[in-house]
């Protein structure tokens, strides 16, 4: 079980405003289409279709704020993408109709993807010789707080009124304000100096970039439990569905223990590649599972579903700790922001893409979708620890270029 408070004060400060910002991301992970839908009166194809336009529009920003954050101090580019989301998302209560809507959520979501790049060197710079184990210790706390922010959002859904769906939103912009103030009491970060060459340097990396590639296929599992299973337990298999909130918190819980633990052991790059291996293997099995819930007795798919979603969040684990330590030790630590903003892209695309990709091969297509899906996460397992020696042999021969220019500048 993870240890309830960080050791050090600047780890506990941004514990503590990572876990205010989840309880608002919360309350609108759980009902923010509805509020649109529901409250504002959207058609939802106009919804999905603003949803889609803003998660595509934001994604360069993340790489571009992040290099903000590289040259010019991560805390404040951090603050200020936190009161850009607030304004953003305290504006909702303002939106009547589709033009003010895609304004609305896009600048939410470009700070939000900003945010991400920006918040990264902070973890990095604060979170001591094992920046990737206090990174799995924050996805804990995630978990935490999305759970407690749901809640709420299931207040506002049962109630069902416009006044109910605005105080959701107006909670999940104050959240995101608390945060942002929390942060006060950071120490500020110097940023590093650049080692000259190219500005960009993270688009340069070809093998990161394959490593991001990779990450983002492998990310479209985090769709599963929340977007694949309950259209699958509910249209092809006869388990109860109140089943749906039993796996989303059973993989909460796991998260919640076991994400830190899961974190330990993948203590190097190479350690990740195998553990992005591992969970391909899981994420085949999982899929494999879920597939074969349909036309049996309800307490025998509701058996192999739980199976299945203990199974698959175990994959989510190792995926998560293979994920961190990957993106932090490849990246310098001049350009962390900018090498995390890349990396963000993968995870991005598989937002965007994920739902309808998994609904076009599970859902529609039915049982041997399931079994394309697993074999895809297999497969960029598969592939992983070669693109990470790849990416080593890179990141050595440019410590050894660098070192040679340093001596020949002290001989000059």
């Amino acid at each position: 079980m993870p240890r309830l408070l960080p050791s050090t004060g600047p780890q506990r400060v941004l514990a503590a405003s990572n876990f205010v910002y989840t309880v608002g991301s919360g309350l609108y992970l759980t009902a923010g289409v509805l509020y649109f839908t529901e409250a504002v009166h959207l058609p939802a194809g106009q919804v999905g279709l603003g949803l889609g336009a803003a998660g595509l529009a934001a994604l360069a920003l993340g790489v571009a704020v992040g290099h903000l954050a590289d040259r010019y101090g991560a805390r404040g580019v951090y603050i200020a993408t936190l009161v850009v989301q607030a304004l953003a998302t305290a504006g909702f209560v303002l939106v009547d109709g589709f033009w003010s809507f895609l304004l609305a959520i896009t600048t939410a979501a470009g700070a939000k993807a900003a945010g991400k790049a920006a918040h990264g060197p902070l973890i990095r710079h604060y979170g001591g010789n094992r920046p990737q184990e206090f990174r799995a210790y924050l996805r804990a706390v995630t978990n935490v707080g999305v759970s407690l922010g749901a809640v709420g959002a299931g207040l506002a859904v049962q109630a069902a009124t416009l006044t109910a769906y605005q105080l959701m939103v107006i909670g999940n912009a104050i959240a995101f304000a608390v945060s942002a103030a929390l942060l006060v009491a950071l120490p500020p970060v110097t940023p590093l100096a650049a080692t000259g060459g190219p500005r960009w340097i993270a688009l340069r990396d070809h093998p990161y970039l394959l490593l991001t590639a990779l990450d983002g296929i492998m990310a479209v599992q985090f769709k599963v439990l929340t977007v694949a299973i309950p259209l699958w337990l509910v249209g092809a298999t006869t388990a109860p569905h109140w089943l749906i909130s039993g796996t989303m918190l059973t993989g909460t819980l796991m998260v919640v223990a076991l994400q830190v633990r899961a974190s330990r052991n993948v203590d190097s790059p190479t350690a990740g590649g195998h553990a992005y291996r591992r969970a391909g293997v899981a994420f085949l099995v999982s899929c494999s599972l879920i597939s074969l819930s349909a036309g049996i007795p309800g307490w025998a798919a509701a058996s192999v579903l739980l199976t299945a979603v203990v199974i698959h969040t175990v994959g989510e684990l190792w995926h998560s700790a293979a994920a961190f330590e990957v993106s932090f030790a490849l990246a310098p630590r001049h350009a962390t922001g900018q090498y995390l903003g890349v990396f963000g892209l993968g995870m991005g695309l598989a937002e965007g893409l994920g739902p309808a990709l998994l609904i076009s091969l599970c859902i529609t297509w039915g049982r041997p979708g399931w079994y394309v899906v697993g074999a895809l996460f297999a497969l960029t397992g598969l592939a992983a620890p070669p693109a990470v020696r790849w990416a080593l042999r890179r990141q050595r021969a440019g410590q050894t270029t660098t070192g040679s220019l340093k001596q020949e500048a002290q001989a000059a």
